[in-house]
């Protein structure tokens, strides 16, 4: 069998496994947090963009929306800056904790995306790389993660080039072990409220 194989089953186990244990935990999250949304400024609960997979398949992934309405409507398809000030309130605190990536378990669900892997890229933010660092490209050898090594290693503005050393890493010495450790520590930095490096 295929490590793919291996890895698809790993990630349904683990996804059934949290849904059972922490059910109570995911109901009250599933609820209180569109509320929180909606009565902030009665605007969209969801938020979806189309990402880049495996072999540059296309695909539409799923958040909690943690800007303002419509923010990129002047803008298109950009470097989001650290300290945006297009977030809102609600944002900053469900991205302060990750939980504006919450829907892509549907992703995950859907097979898009693996619980670890690289993070998929924008379209247009790809090609803006490609540009003056052709192998980035090699990312989409594997599927994308719900979190990665860049995530995990690096900081919100890590450049392109770092990111790709750290996802070349991990493609390479892909296992379960690993990725095991790499979602414990994401699950560390969720738990402290210090996800500061999670990709936009």
């Amino acid at each position: 069998m295929s490590s793919y194989f291996h890895k698809r089953i790993f990630d349904f186990s683990i996804l059934i496994i949290t849904h059972l244990v922490l059910a109570p935990i995911w109901i009250i999250l599933w609820i209180s947090i569109p509320i929180a949304i909606w009565i902030e400024d009665k605007g969209p609960i969801f938020y979806t963009q189309i990402r880049l997979g495996k072999d540059g398949k296309e695909f539409l992934l799923y958040k909690f929306r943690s800007m303002l309405p419509d923010a990129e409507n002047e803008t298109g398809a950009i470097w989001a800056p650290e300290n945006d000030n297009r977030v809102t309130n609600v944002g900053k605190f469900l991205r302060g904790r990750a939980l504006d990536e919450l829907p892509q378990i549907i992703n995950l669900w859907k097979g898009d995306l693996s619980l670890v892997g690289p993070r998929p890229e924008r379209p247009e933010i790809m090609t803006e790389i490609l540009l003056y660092f052709p192998q980035y490209k090699e990312r989409l050898n594997v599927k994308p993660g719900l979190t990665g090594p860049a995530q995990v290693y690096g900081r919100y503005a890590t450049a392109p080039e770092d990111k790709f050393k750290y996802d070349m890493e991990y493609i390479e010495n892909m296992s379960l072990v690993l990725d095991v450790k790499l979602l414990a520590i994401s699950v560390g930095y969720t738990l402290k409220a210090k996800w500061q490096k999670q990709e936009r």
